[in-house]
């Protein structure tokens, strides 16, 4: 996982699945495993597997019960796509999101070729967004498969920018999300990788979101490129605020106002 959401108009997480396996470089400082892990250590029922891959089917209704139209980030503490997970439980997940039609679910993997094997066998309303993460040039093959789906919303998340992508495949993609890594052990990211992607998108009329500098000190470094911020974005959504005015969490050890 690269962060806790693709974007800042994230309002809500919802996590019926936690914990994943490292598959490629954008991996190496997860997030969600060092986050996992600590919950762990401090008796977190929900975590008792610690980042190991863990079904939560008491948490497959939960939207149902935001009466509020949001924006969920899906998995934000692991990958649904993951071998491990069964695609009868995958259904279950597709089924709620199809039924809260008054919610829009972001998802994202980096699981590219078993979402494209299995995405027949789920329904894409319009309301379920589907991204991978490409993190450098290597890895822009996962685009391909993501162009199999029948979203409505096809997105890129390259977060961590680990490297320069001279050749960006945006015929298909909605939207781009450009940032930094953050945390203790963040890696570099060059202003001229983020450029480039930009002027791609611009050049293609993608919309183009950068999201952060990222870094130890991430809220210092803010998020502007070239004197301004890049806030585009695939369709024109107004964020609603959740009544305590942040963004939720399914997770009670995380957040205490689902």
């Amino acid at each position: 996982m690269a962060d806790d959401s693709c974007c800042k108009l994230i309002e809500s997480s919802w996590n019926p699945v936690t914990g994943c396996t490292k598959i490629s470089p954008a991996c190496k400082n997860c997030y969600a495993e060092r986050f996992a892990l600590r919950l762990q250590n401090i008796g977190s029922p929900a975590y008792k597997n610690g980042f190991q891959v863990t079904l939560h089917p008491e948490r497959l209704n939960l939207p149902l019960k935001w009466k509020k139209p949001r924006i969920v980030f899906v998995n934000s503490m692991g990958d649904l796509f993951h071998e491990e997970v069964p695609v009868p439980f995958i259904k279950q997940v597709f089924e709620t999101m199809k039924t809260a039609s008054r919610h829009t679910f972001q998802l994202l993997t980096k699981r590219a070729e078993r979402l494209a094997e299995i995405s027949p066998y789920f329904c894409w309303p319009d309301n379920i967004w589907i991204g991978v993460t490409v993190e450098n040039q290597n890895y822009t093959w996962r685009i391909n498969h993501l162009n199999l789906v029948p979203a409505m919303v096809k997105f890129i998340c390259m977060e961590p920018l680990l490297g320069p992508v001279a050749n960006l495949p945006l015929e298909g993609i909605d939207w781009v999300i450009v940032g930094g890594e953050s945390g203790p052990k963040a890696r570099v990211m060059l202003i001229d990788w983020v450029r480039q992607i930009r002027d791609q998108c611009l050049k293609r009329n993608v919309p183009f979101y950068f999201k952060q500098w990222g870094g130890i000190y991430r809220a210092e470094k803010g998020r502007f490129l070239d004197g301004r911020t890049w806030d585009g974005m695939p369709l024109c959504l107004e964020p609603v605020q959740s009544e305590s005015g942040n963004l939720t969490n399914d997770d009670p050890a995380i957040d205490n106002n689902p």
